[in-house]
Parts: C-alpha cells; structure tokens; sequence
C-alpha cells in the first residue's frame, strides 16, 4: 500500500507507527500525530481552519482526503492527456519524461498507478529500464496499456508469440465451429457474411489493436501466419491475413498500408468479394498488380498467394469464371479468347499454389495447364449446356424429351482428377446445381468427385456448403433411393473412414434427414456410419445424437400390440368406434410418399371421412385431428 513513498521521502503509515511506539505518554502520541498531519496533509492555511467543522458533522479525516486525492488524480489525469495532445513534440514529450521520473516509484501503489499508466500510454518510448521492470513484474505487464506493451512485444518475439497465439486458436476454432454448425441452410452458411462484418470480428479487431501503427509488429503476425498456413495447411489463415490488412485499412493505419506490397492488391480484390463478381474493370487493374512485381521483390508472390488462396477469394474467382463461361455460351465464342477469364484462371492457379511456394520457397507463378483452357472449360460448357437442354426438356411435352447423360466423359473426370483449378471449379459448378435442385445432374457429377485432386471434394468449406443445399432445397429428394445411394455410397461413403471430416458431416445431414431417408436405407447408414473406437468425440456425439433421433421417432409412431389405449390420442390409438362405422387404423406409413422420393404428405385415407365424426376430410393436421377426436369422444362415451 505504501510502496515508493519512502523512495520518495515521504512519510508513511510505518513511520506513524515507529514514532508512536516511541512515545512515553498519550500527550506525545497526541503531539506526533498533529505533527505527522501537518508536515504531510494538504498544505492550504483555509483547510486547516475548516477542518474542526467536519469534526463535528463526524466526518472521518480519512474521508475527505480520500474523496480529495480522488478529485486531484482525476484531473492530473486529464491534464496527462492535454499535455500529450498540445506542443511541439519535444516539449510535451520532455514534460511528460519527467513526470514519469519522478511518478514511476508509486506504479505498484494502487492509488497512484493510474496515472502512471497514463503517462507510460502517451510516450512513444518509453525508456528501456521502465520496460525492463514493467516485464519482470507480472501484474503490473497485465494492467499496462497496449500502447506499453507494443514496445515490450517490439523486442521480445516469443512473448508477443505467446500473447498472439490463444488469438489464434480461437479464430479457427471459429472458423471450424461454423463449418460444423448443426443449423444448415443455403441462405446463412459459411460464405454468407460480408468482407466488412467478416473483419470486425474480436479476434481480427484485437489483433488490430495489438499491433496499432507498428510495422514491426505486424510483420510477426504475417510470419506466425505463413508459419501456421505451412505447417497446418489451413486456409483460415490466408483469411485472417486478408482480414487484418483491410481492417489496418479500415482504421487508416497509413503507417503500415503504405508500406504492405500487397495492399491495393487486397482492397480491390476485397471489392470484388463484397460484389462476389470480379468485372472487367476490376480485372484489367487486378493484372496489373500481378504484372507490377519488379524483380528482386518475387518474395511478394507468396503474399498474393496466400490473399488469393483466401476460400472467400477463391469462391469468387470461380463464381466469376463460371459466369464468363456462361457469356461466352450466349455469344458462341471459346474460353481462349477471353482475356478475363484468363485472368481469373491465372489468379486461381496462383492461390491454388501457395502452399507449395511458401514450403518451397520457391517465389515463381506457376505456369498455368493450356489443356485446361483448350479442353477442359470447353468441356466445362458442354456440361452446361446438357444442364440447360434438361431444363427446357421438362417444359416440353414427354414424347419430345432427349435422354440426360448419366455420366461425365472420360477426359472431364480426369481433369477433376488431375488438375487443382479444374477441380475447383468443377467442385463449385456442383454446389451450384445443387442449389438449382438438378438432382440428374447430381447423380451425374458425384460419383466423379470420389477421385477428385488431392480429395479436393472431401474439404470442410465444400462439403459444408454441399450438405446445407442437400439436407434444405433437396430435402424431398432423400426419399428416393437412387438419389440417396448416389450421396452417400457414391460419394460420402467412399472417404469418411480415412477423413473423420467427412464422418461427421455425413452425420451433420442425417440428422436433418432422418425422417426422410427410406427406413432400409436408413438403417444401412447408421450401421455403416457407426463410430470407431478410435474416432473422435464430435463424431461420436453426433452419432449419438441421430441414434437418440431415431428412437424418438420409432417411439413416436410406434403402435401398441394386443393393448387398449392408455389415453385418448390419436397416435396410440388403432380404431375408433363409431355409431355407424369403423374409423381406419392410423400407421406411420401413411404420412409418407414411399412411391419415389416425390413431396411426402399425409395421405387423406389415414382419416375416415364421416362428417358426424366431427374430422375434417382432408385432415393435414394431425394435431388439430387429435384435439376433435378426443373432444368427440369425451362427449359420446359410449
């Protein structure tokens, strides 16, 4: 409590102390007190003649000097900062040098370390045995502003690695909830937020506070970046080092912008992903930023890649490219004679090869494949095309239809399998049909995504986005079985014992599925998908979660055998006696299309007709029905 006063020369509590033990008499105890209080009390003439009076509203001395320091640390705190914000830099700053000289003794009383704290804020150096201290002493690093702490983490890598680190972890545990998030949807998943919501997150605006206007600093955060990106091989980390150069941006951190290479590069690719189309404009200038690395400074490509490798950039560059595909089947021209979509094979290629550069450290573009460009986007269209032939053919009479291919072509599965930019781009012309409900096309496309590059298909971010759109916009089709088989024994089955990630959106989908999937089949899949003993605790609590389902829904439509109903509910019971007739037994069956995977209803024959039974005729309320019946029963007992 009192440390540094007596640094200081100024008396404290102990030195009452010592003196009042050596008093002989209550008198000398009296005589060192009033002498302690007035050689250090407030020395104003006025206050102390006002101060009886307090004695006599019983105001304890303590109070009021309390409530003064209070007011006096306030403004000196205010004054701190006028200082810091008028004159000439030398001046302020020499001013403010001594003030800490003569204040820093006290940082560790906690009534005066406020303001302390204060003037170590507004010094852009603070001097190097302050720092020292400020490090040695744990607490006292904890309540130092960031503004202190830059200049420790300036010379102390390991210590801003350890501050930096748990920021980390916890963005891709983010990232990794997201992608496993039991809420599927089309409309709200991973790609949904915008660039702008995306970089406004905690981790991303506190590293942005952590580094502030430092270069230095923020070089080690793109190094711990590339170093995690290259040992990990996860994509989240190319984001958050887009994230946090457009946030420096946002804050108009001019200190550091000015100097980042790849800054225009990152704000006008960053338009184009809020936009989610890369126009012609936007292009000519994105070339030329790639064209403008001068030799010498090749090392800037592994930057650009990693920003190009950003999944949020690569979704657009392939959006982009497909929509140019789409122009060039309107206009009956060939992908090689669009200078765009060159571009954007180029930037895809580029961001594809990222880890390679950055483990290689080999700072070269890599050559782009021309067979891509000369067969495989010409192949590309013509899958379109046959996707556009179907859906005017449904319009048309039955007798008129052409037959659907049901596979792909030799040539197209190999560049599925061979080529990264070609499998990306397959890859997102999939979720696309998906989202456009083409189950024929489906069936076509995932039995060839099985061998995919590099398993390019069994990825968290596709998988994610492919799931959503089966279990939501095709959630009807599951009741067919071919449908079904073509998902899951042609595709998800085929890696989730050598992919956990794929185990567990499998189980993700089932559980939105359950009661859609065709019981045989269902029951093959939970056989089949049932966890190891070495599987992970997430697959084994998902799992547990569809078995905990499918007994809820067994329980539920479940029928009692040889036993009279326990209640008066429809579910659990078979007949309904009627003065004239026999209502039909209620079967599970009945709520479902087993035909053909066609929209499920209930059926209007689970429900006698009677119209003295008091039931609706087209019953497609199952609790409403329940509610009359039991009404109608508990009126006529017999």
């Amino acid at each position: 409590m009192f440390s540094g006063l007596r640094d200081l020369k100024i008396q404290n509590g102990e030195d009452l102390k010592k003196i009042l033990s050596k008093a002989q008499s209550a008198t000398e105890c009296l005589k060192a007190v009033d002498q302690f209080q007035t050689k250090n009390g407030i020395p104003m003439p006025t206050l102390q003649a006002a101060l009886p009076f307090l004695d006599l509203h019983n105001t304890p001395r303590l109070e009021f000097h309390q409530l003064a320091f209070d007011e006096l640390r306030d403004m000196l705190t205010e004054r701190i900062a006028a200082i810091a914000a008028e004159g000439r830099d030398e001046d302020r700053y020499v001013k403010l040098e001594l003030l800490l000289e003569k204040s820093f003794p006290l940082v560790k009383m906690p009534a005066m370390q406020p303001v302390i704290l204060q003037v170590l804020k507004y010094l852009p150096e603070v001097p190097e045995n302050i720092l020292a201290t400020v490090l040695a002493d744990k607490e006292l690093y904890r309540v130092c502003g960031v503004e202190v702490k830059r200049q420790i983490w300036q010379g102390s890598q390991g210590l801003f690695a350890e501050e930096v680190k748990p920021l980390l972890k916890q963005y891709i545990a983010e990232k990794e909830a997201a992608l496993f998030s039991s809420n599927l949807s089309p409309l709200h998943n991973f790609m949904s937020p915008t660039p702008k919501t995306r970089r406004q997150g905690d981790v991303v605006m506190t590293l942005t506070r952590m580094i502030g206007k430092n270069v230095i600093l923020y070089d080690m955060v793109l190094q711990f970046l590339r170093m995690l990106f290259r040992r990990t091989r996860k994509v989240h980390y190319c984001t958050l080092r887009a994230e946090l150069l457009m946030s420096l941006h946002d804050c108009d951190v001019s200190e550091i912008c000015n100097e980042e290479p790849c800054h225009k590069f990152t704000w006008c690719l960053d338009a184009c992903i809020r936009e989610k189309f890369v126009d012609a404009k936007r292009a000519r200038e994105l070339q030329g930023f790639l064209d403008g690395v001068k030799q010498g400074q090749e090392h800037v490509l592994a930057d650009l890649s990693m920003i190009l490798c950003d999944p949020y950039a690569s979704h657009t560059l392939v959006l982009s490219t497909v929509k140019n595909l789409q122009e060039l089947l309107n206009q009956n021209a060939l992908p090689r004679d669009s200078p765009e979509l060159i571009l954007l094979l180029r930037m895809l290629s580029l961001g594809q090869g990222a880890w390679d550069m950055i483990d290689n450290q080999v700072f070269s573009e890599p050559p782009l494949d021309l067979e891509v460009v000369t067969r495989f986007l010409p192949a590309m269209m013509a899958v379109v095309v046959d996707d556009y032939t179907f859906i005017v053919d449904q319009k048309l009479p039955s007798q008129e239809k052409t037959a659907y291919p049901t596979a792909l072509t030799g040539a197209f599965t190999k560049f599925l399998k061979d080529d990264k930019v070609a499998c990306e781009i397959g890859l997102y012309y999939v979720n696309n049909t998906a989202r456009m409900m083409n189950r024929r096309a489906l069936q076509r496309f995932l039995p060839a995504l099985a061998g995919s590059h590099s398993d390019m298909a069994f990825r968290d971010i596709f998988l994610h986005l492919l799931t959503g759109t089966l279990a939501t916009l095709l959630f009807d089709a599951f009741g067919s079985e071919e449908f079904c088989s073509a998902v899951f024994d042609g595709f998800l089955l085929t890696a989730f014992r050598a992919n956990e990630n794929v185990h567990r959106h499998a189980l993700r989908m089932l559980l939105h599925l359950h009661n859609k999937v065709l019981p045989s089949s269902m029951v093959a899949l939970v056989k089949t998908l049932e966890p190891l003993e070495s599987s992970g605790q997430p697959v084994k609590e998902l799992y547990r979660q569809l078995t905990e389902k499918l007994e809820a829904h067994k329980k539920s439509h479940c029928q009692p055998q040889g036993k009279g109903p326990s209640s008066l509910d429809l579910r659990t019971m078979h007949t309904v006696p009627g003065p004239c007739s026999t209502a039909t037994a209620f079967t599970p069956q009945l709520l479902f299309d087993t035909g053909g995977g066609g929209a499920h209803s209930v059926s209007s024959p689970a429900v006698d007709k009677r119209s003295d039974d008091g039931l609706p005729g087209d019953c497609t309320d199952m609790r409403l029905a329940c509610e009359n019946l039991e009404k109608k029963v508990t009126e006529h007992p017999t």
